[in-house]
């Protein structure tokens, strides 16, 4: 049974026009490890959408005359009361989604620092005054928010994606509503609890809790008074949505699928190549976009790394994220475990060798065991679907201009990772990697001040650094005469 020394951040409500709002109908939110159910969620529907979407709306005004200082004012309390309540934000994310506690308390930490960092970066929208070739008249350029702004945000990092998105948003001077996952509503009610005791006014950030996904998106990326739509999710449901958004012609954000490789070069540390390929692999079990799917390891060094890799994934211990020791909690459901069943018996049917793990044990939860494949085909499916689970697949190569092709041969471009210590090596070869986002010695990419953002099918547009400031705001020009 989930405890929390706050009770109060156990919101089984959704949070609309700054009250909580009941539903008669409802939907059940897990334990992943358990199958317990934490609590039963107010399944929100497309009139209560529309009314949120008013709400916000109405409250936009009054929340853009702010000056960027009174908002950083009231977004810093928010900031503030996330860090003092972070374990009971934790222990609540590890029941409904499942990764352990040291991942989620650096998620919650990680998820605050977008609203400690969007809150300074919006004092710091700049214009411009141009000079033209006519005396006495200037072009004025100024910054303004877009208004109102939906997202959709997944269940691999239920507080960070919505922290991500919404800080910017309210920072620019846009009023929100965020449609979470329903396998993980609860950490967006307990962040819209939090807003609340901050003084956000009410209408300014919203939580539509729903398990009627296309009904709701159909609202938010349709309704005429939503300027902004946000999406973080698949390549193929956000390509539906963004089809939805050219009604309203609305501007859009969508951070999609991935498919990233890991490149480990002869020259590489190999000690340190495998402490960023835990990070870069085992993050949130695997289950994130940014996961290193492909390992290409140069064949000089293939056998060392294969073999230091097998040993630390063979140590995680895998269990209940909120029971001590535990680094590998279960997945999130069972349709997400099936698929990594089917993709490494795909691969092991086609010549893949494990090394460790490959078999899921039996019991509650959907636990996969850390794996291992080398040989990989490439002919294996896992090697173009995302595998969204605890498994890495090795391949070796043996020239710089071969992986970088081989790297490339994707239609998804969000990240890619490399190790060698020639830097003129890692700079050549990261510039010609087609993707948004390199780790370049590192196997975490992630920073509130770095624009985060895929290219090719995985999406549109930044999250983070000035860059994700400015998806909320639309430029205005005024021509002056005087």
């Amino acid at each position: 049974m989930l405890k929390l020394k706050d009770e109060t951040l156990l919101r089984p409500d959704a949070y609309v026009d700054g009250a909580w709002t009941a539903s008669p109908s409802r939907f059940a939110v897990t334990d992943k490890a358990t199958g317990e159910t934490i609590a039963q969620v107010a399944d929100l529907d497309a009139a209560a959408t529309q009314r949120a979407v008013e709400a916000a709306a109405a409250a936009g005004p009054a929340w853009r005359t702010k000056t960027a200082k009174e908002r950083a004012g009231l977004m810093r309390k928010w900031f503030e009361l996330i860090l003092a309540n972070q374990e009971d934000l934790a222990r609540l994310m590890t029941a409904e989604q499942g990764k352990p506690l040291a991942e989620t308390r650096g998620e919650v930490a990680y998820g605050a620092a977008f609203i400690e960092w969007f809150a300074e970066e919006g004092k710091r929208v700049y214009g411009d005054v141009i000079p033209t070739f006519a005396a006495g008249k200037r072009i004025l350029v100024l910054k303004e928010p877009v208004g109102v702004v939906a997202a959709i945000t997944p269940w691999n990092f239920p507080n960070a994606m919505i922290t991500r998105k919404a800080a910017p948003a309210l920072a620019a001077g846009c009023t929100f509503i965020i449609k979470p996952a329903a396998e993980t509503p609860l950490s967006a009610t307990a962040l819209a609890e939090l807003a609340h005791r901050a003084g956000i006014p009410k209408g300014v950030f919203n939580v539509v809790t729903s398990d009627k996904a296309a009904e709701v998106g159909k609202v938010l990326t349709t309704h005429p008074l939503v300027r902004k739509f946000s999406f973080t999710g698949s390549t193929e449901i956000g390509a539906l949505l963004m089809a939805q958004c050219t009604s309203t012609i609305k501007k859009v954000s969508l951070e999609l699928g991935g498919n990233a490789p890991f490149i480990v070069f002869d020259d590489a540390d190999i000690d340190s190549a495998i402490d960023g390929a835990m990070i870069a692999k085992m993050r949130n079990m695997g289950e994130a976009c940014t996961a290193a799917n492909r390992f290409y390891v140069h064949e000089k060094v293939q056998d060392e790394f294969a073999k230091k890799l097998t040993a630390k994934m063979a140590g995680l211990k895998m269990g209940n994220g909120l029971d001590d020791g535990v680094a590998l909690g279960p997945l999130v459901n069972k349709d997400g475990r099936d698929k990594v069943i089917e993709l490494v018996d795909d691969a092991v049917k086609k010549g893949a060798k494990i090394l460790t793990g490959g078999k899921a044990p039996d019991g509650p939860g959907y636990f996969y065991p850390a794996t291992v494949l080398s040989n990989v085909s490439d002919d294996a499916k896992m090697l173009n679907d995302e595998i969204f689970g605890p498994v890495a697949s090795l391949q070796s190569f043996k020239s710089e201009d071969e992986v970088i092709t081989r790297a490339n041969n994707t239609e998804y471009g969000l990240v890619a990772y490399l190790y060698t210590k020639d830097l003129s090596r890692g700079m050549r070869v990261s510039e010609k990697l087609d993707f948004g986002m390199i780790g370049l010695n590192r196997g975490l990419v992630s920073d509130p001040a770095a624009p985060f953002g895929g290219v090719k099918q995985s999406g549109l547009g930044r999250e983070g650094a000035h860059e994700g400031l400015m998806e909320f705001m639309e430029t205005q020009y005024i021509s002056v005469t005087w």
